[in-house]
């Protein structure tokens, strides 16, 4: 009786693994970045992918002929959206929440893969990601910074000539270099102080 009961489980185990098109790609993609924050690029095999996400390596190859172009879509599936604006009243608490939600991206389970891509590639795999890292990580960023600093000007805190690409570019510079050669994990009280201390001073209107 007992030997039945664990044979039907084991039957309804089995038939619970069967999963098919975009049930099973979503496992699929969810193991490779999995894989991708545990082992890192170098370690990422596409059997190990399989195994992680329980199916057959057939099924994963059968989808994706490569481990450039599993990764890549991985990415693309799981990276956060830092599309949404939302107006917090001041420049000054716009750049801090605009800030977190950076933060929060860099450290998610995509975050972590991505940054694995990013420091083990060679130059010839790093060349395959150039355009999804611009589409998904560079230029909305930059979006959203441009945006804070023009409802910033609107508002009349932020000078009016502070609109550059250098500009936009100074957090994003300062959370990769700190998170890359310094190994920070900004806690709130290191991006307020990043805010406070370097982007409101270069934003604010000149005095007269």
């Amino acid at each position: 009786m007992v030997t039945s009961r664990r044979t039907a489980d084991s039957g309804v185990q089995r038939v619970s693994l069967r999963r098919r098109g975009p049930v099973l790609e979503r496992a699929i993609l969810n193991a490779a970045l999995e894989q991708l924050s545990t082992v890192g690029w170098s370690g990422l095999t596409m059997e190990g992918v399989a195994a992680e996400a329980q199916t057959g390596k057939a099924a994963v190859y059968r989808r994706w002929p490569s481990k450039e172009e599993l990764v890549a879509d991985a990415l693309r599936a799981g990276l956060p959206d830092l599309d949404e604006d939302t107006d917090y009243g001041s420049v000054r608490d716009d750049l801090f929440q605009l800030c977190r939600r950076i933060r929060d991206a860099m450290f998610s389970k995509p975050g972590f893969a991505l940054r694995s891509v990013l420091h083990e590639c060679d130059n010839t795999a790093a060349e395959r990601f150039h355009e999804l890292i611009l589409q998904h990580v560079a230029e909305p960023s930059a979006r959203r910074f441009k945006g804070v600093v023009l409802r910033g000007i609107e508002r009349g805190d932020v000078r009016p000539d502070a609109v550059s690409t250098l500009i936009c570019d100074v957090i994003p510079g300062l959370m990769m270099y700190r998170s890359k050669v310094c190994g920070s994990e900004f806690p709130d009280d290191d991006l307020a102080r990043m805010v406070d201390d370097v982007m409101v001073p270069l934003l604010r209107p000149h005095p007269g």
